[in-house]
């Protein structure tokens, strides 16, 4: 596919000053994160092209880019949490968790074969999908603890573990994370045309078999969010029930 890079790039910065217009007539305070994400995808996609390109013709480092690429996702989704860097462990073994099961049985059915050409792209979506499933999990689980931390206190008092008594509050956090992943799978093929169905047409691949990849990676998507959003919540109890949240009310 033939691409015209400056008109390209006049569309990209189109696109940007949409967007910060946007957000300034919104009064949100968000235009300089969005011009710096757009830089950032910019500069990270072309060196992730390069590395990838590398990775294709020596597939032994595959397996060292999915690793980078795994500790960089539990890294962002520790910063999401906003709960300090002692909380990355769990953070990485949730995403983890998620992204090797799925991968796993992937590549133990041999439903995608071809190598690492097929494998690497396939785990790094799933590594993607389960590290923002444990960004939202964590999130809503901390706030919540903060919310109504008197709740918690009730709990320890009544005889529950500090981690038990977080733990109630699990399940709403769990949910709330695995929306988006449920909502694009319904979605899919009525309301959107999902990126690896698109990409695969625009590779010739029939629609049919871009239907079909595209299911695996909807259906992998939400098997690895769901493990990595209950690893998280259930990692997370106990640090966030020893001690009361600055942040909390009263």
């Amino acid at each position: 596919m033939d691409v015209d890079l400056l008109r390209f790039a006049i569309v990209l910065a189109v696109l940007t000053a949409v967007t910060v217009v946007v957000m300034t007539r919104a009064g949100v305070r968000l235009r300089a994160d969005a011009v710096v994400a757009t830089l950032r995808a910019i500069a990270q996609l072309s060196l992730i092209s390069l590395v990838i390109a590398w990775a294709f013709r020596h597939p032994a480092a595959a397996g060292a880019l999915l690793v980078v690429m795994l500790a960089a996702a539990a890294w962002t989704s520790t910063r999401r949490i906003a709960l300090g860097s002692a909380v990355y462990p769990v953070v990485l073994g949730a995403i983890a968790a998620g992204s090797a099961v799925t991968v796993a049985l992937v590549v133990a059915f041999d439903v995608l074969p071809g190598g690492p050409e097929l494998v690497v792209p396939y785990a790094a979506q799933v590594i993607g999908g389960a590290m923002v499933a444990s960004s939202l999990a964590g999130q809503r689980l901390r706030d919540d603890v903060a919310d109504r931390w008197g709740e918690i206190e009730a709990g320890v008092s009544l005889g529950l573990m500090p981690r038990q008594a977080v733990a109630e509050f699990g399940p709403r956090a769990v949910a709330r994370a695995l929306t988006p992943g449920l909502d694009q799978t319904r979605a899919a093929g009525v309301v959107t045309l999902p990126g690896a169905y698109v990409g695969l047409l625009l590779g010739g691949a029939s629609p049919y078999e871009a239907a079909l990849v595209q299911t695996l990676v909807l259906v992998g998507l939400l098997a690895a969010q769901s493990i990595a959003a209950s690893t998280t919540v259930l990692g997370l109890a106990g640090p966030l029930g020893r001690q009361r949240p600055a942040y909390a009310p009263g």
